[in-house]
């Protein structure tokens, strides 16, 4: 059975304590803030997951699910020109002075003649996969990295939230030809639950930021299939798409159907030159109740029963000088609760995202921080702290995910309870 990133539902104390921490914090006046939208030219509607990357730089940001974005940029390179790009549309540059000006930016899509590629297809799908699976080493960053990363967790009652953390979080990113896991450094973190909404169940993320990271199909291939598994799988081809001007393979696959285990079902996106993943989205078969809780569920209290109705991934993945790698993951996780000799059920949610705004190429040591309690463990859960909500420069330089119309009511009943607390 394969191990995946589990769920943990606490009634307990949380395992490690990890304080708002403010590092390196630049003066607020270094940089600009453009803020805008990102929607398609002919309908006008937003697209989701946009990458807005900022040329001759690692800086970058992405819409959010209502194609809002929000960028900064260092006041010392505001002449440079940003790179809007998303799956399946041309690409627009357009410099910072014109972001600005403009609080829509209108992408085309591009599309393929197929019979006018002069490309060798392969001769089934699943030769395609693990074609792909064998030339991760050469197609992803052969590096260490540095990552800078923004974190959004949210945690929602049927349609009401009661938990928010937002974190920028420094990723040791090892390189993809070997196997060590990567490592995790808090730099900045906020977080605040309503217990009273809860009803009595504490529902928290163990690993948190973690859970995102591993949703890396190439880093972390054992979470979902690898050359040794395909065999459980179907694999068929798509209509192919287009990303960065480039012919881009679509595979769907599924579970074969006399299996019973949980596996994955979704599509991969592959760049038809190099084999490289470029894009995956897919969900976990949850027909099998019990199974499927298993791989979510820590620790519950006896007298419920959890069952997850949903299981969503998505993963991204940007190219530089020919080399690929990991830029943004998200997660929705709902479960369904019920209470022995209660009436009704409850509908619990959890989405998380993670999206990486910069990056460098980490030194020859690879050194960790010397305070180890910024040190993030996949057991960890983020502390309950609502420090920062009442602050609005409390990102600073950093860039974060625009928060949507519901994460920002959030935040403003967050501020008001903070308010009513201090007086």
């Amino acid at each position: 059975m394969m191990q995946l990133p589990k769920l943990q539902f606490k009634i307990i104390a949380i395992l490690l304590l990890l304080s708002a921490i403010s590092l390196n914090a630049q003066n607020p006046t270094d940089f600009i803030e453009i803020r805008g939208s990102v929607i398609d030219a002919n309908n006008e509607e937003p697209l989701v997951f946009a990458d807005l990357i900022v040329t001759n730089t690692n800086i970058a940001t992405i819409t959010n699910t209502e194609g809002e974005f929000l960028l900064k940029v260092p006041k010392n390179i505001v002449n440079a020109t940003v790179k809007i790009q998303y799956l399946g549309y041309a690409d627009t540059d357009m410099s910072v002075s014109d972001l600005l000006k403009k609080s829509n930016i209108l992408l085309k899509p591009s599309f393929t003649q197929l019979e006018e590629v002069n490309i060798t297809r392969p001769k089934n799908a699943e030769a395609l996969i693990k074609s792909m699976l064998k030339r991760s080493g050469e197609n992803y960053f052969s590096n260490k990295t540095t990552m800078t990363a923004f974190y959004r967790e949210t945690i929602k009652k049927r349609r009401q939230n009661v938990s928010l953390s937002e974190a920028v979080i420094e990723i040791q990113k090892q390189a993809y030809a070997n196997n060590k896991r990567d490592a995790i450094n808090i730099v900045k973190v906020r977080k605040n639950t309503n217990y009273s909404k809860l009803d009595t169940l504490a529902l928290k993320l163990q690993g948190g930021p973690f859970s995102n990271l591993y949703a890396d199909i190439i880093k972390y291939p054992q979470y979902i299939f690898t050359e040794d598994n395909l065999s459980q799988y179907i694999f068929t081809f798509d209509k192919s798409t287009q990303i960065n001007d480039r012919l881009v393979y679509v595979v769907n696959f599924k579970q074969k159907p006399e299996l019973k285990i949980p596996l994955y079902y979704g599509k991969l996106f592959i760049d038809s030159k190099n084999l490289a993943l470029t894009s995956a989205i897919y969900s976990l078969n949850l027909d099998n109740k019990v199974l499927a809780s298993e791989l979510f569920i820590r620790k519950k209290p006896n007298k419920v029963r959890v069952y997850p109705t949903e299981a969503n991934y998505r993963v991204n993945y940007r190219v530089h000088e020919g080399k690929w790698y990991y830029s943004y993951s998200n997660i929705l996780l709902s479960f369904k609760v019920n209470w022995k000799g209660r009436l009704f059920n409850s509908y619990y949610s959890l989405n998380s995202e993670m999206a990486v705004t910069n990056w460098e190429n980490a030194s020859e040591k690879f050194s960790k921080p010397i305070d180890k309690n910024l040190i993030l463990k996949p057991t960890s859960i983020l502390i309950d702290e609502a420090t920062g909500f009442s602050d609005p420069d409390f990102w600073g330089e950093y860039n974060i995910i625009e928060p949507e119309k519901s994460i920002e009511s959030a935040i403003k009943k967050i501020n008001k309870q903070l308010e009513k607390s201090e007086s």
